[in-house]
């Protein structure tokens, strides 16, 4: 359990406050326990009321004037969180999780995280499957706070992959992560965009470079340099190694979608 305690105290970060917090906080229980009398999870000492910083006039005139702190880039762990309680939120959302589904993310994390990880991360996944009273958007809201663009949209790719899973994916689902798409301030194109990717639609080379079939060479061409740099995956690279392969993933789709567009129009 030591084991579990450590990965949880290094993968949290700021998912140990808010909804997403409380949604996994059951799974944590006694592994915190141990964790903390460990000195993994120990906390600053507060000050104590009345202290003589506290009443220190210009301390409090400064605190009280701090200015908004930059949106620092997400870290690995805090993603992985994120993930694992969208996921389990979406796939419970037609009221049935296939053994198909549960494979796969099982595999999945396996293959991104390794097998003694996978195997802590999906003890909480398991969790906030069984938990009914989940608010999305507060999770949603929580992670766009914390989250950069660039991760919230390769966040947005893995829930399809995890939808598709079973071969089928329901209009419940669709619908879910268009709403969680909305909380996480990603727009309709981008989200049309990567929903694209994972359909053989006649339009969909063109839903993935966020172009119209009415725009000329010139614009494809231009669409396509924008989604490069867009989707690039040196955008993602501060998630560390393991999410790089999946950021490739979706920046072949917009090489793949351009290259048919080259082939249809002849340019």
């Amino acid at each position: 359990m030591s084991g579990f305690a450590s990965w949880i105290g290094g993968a949290l970060g700021w998912t140990l406050g808010g909804p997403i917090g409380a949604a996994i906080g059951f799974a944590i229980g006694t592994a915190l326990d141990k964790a903390t009398s460990k000195g993994l999870l120990l906390e600053p000492p507060k000050e104590k009321r009345g202290s003589r910083r506290q009443q220190d006039p210009i301390y409090e005139k400064r605190r009280r004037r701090k200015p908004a702190q930059k949106r620092e880039q997400t870290k690995s762990g805090d993603f992985e969180i994120s993930l694992l309680v969208l996921s389990a939120i979406v796939m419970k959302v037609d009221g049935e999780v296939s053994e198909a589904e549960l494979d796969y993310v099982r595999s999945y994390f396996v293959k991104m995280y390794g097998k003694e990880r996978a195997n802590h991360a999906f003890q909480l996944f398991n969790g906030v499957l069984k938990k009914k009273d989940i608010s999305t958007r507060q999770i949603c809201q929580q992670i766009q706070t914390h989250m950069d663009h660039s991760s919230r949209l390769q966040l947005l790719h893995y829930l399809f992959g995890v939808t598709k899973a079973d071969g089928h994916v329901s209009e419940e689902e669709v619908a879910l992560i268009e709403k969680i798409a909305g909380y996480l301030y990603i727009n309709n194109r981008d989200f049309e965009s990567i929903k694209a990717m994972f359909y053989n639609a006649t339009d969909s080379a063109y839903k993935i470079l966020e172009i119209d079939k009415s725009v000329s060479d010139s614009e494809v061409k231009k669409a396509y340099r924008k989604m490069v740099k867009k989707y690039h995956p040196d955008k993602v690279q501060h998630l560390g190694e393991e999410h790089i392969k999946g950021a490739k993933e979706k920046f072949q789709q917009v090489q793949k979608a351009y290259e048919q567009l080259q082939k249809e129009r002849g340019f």
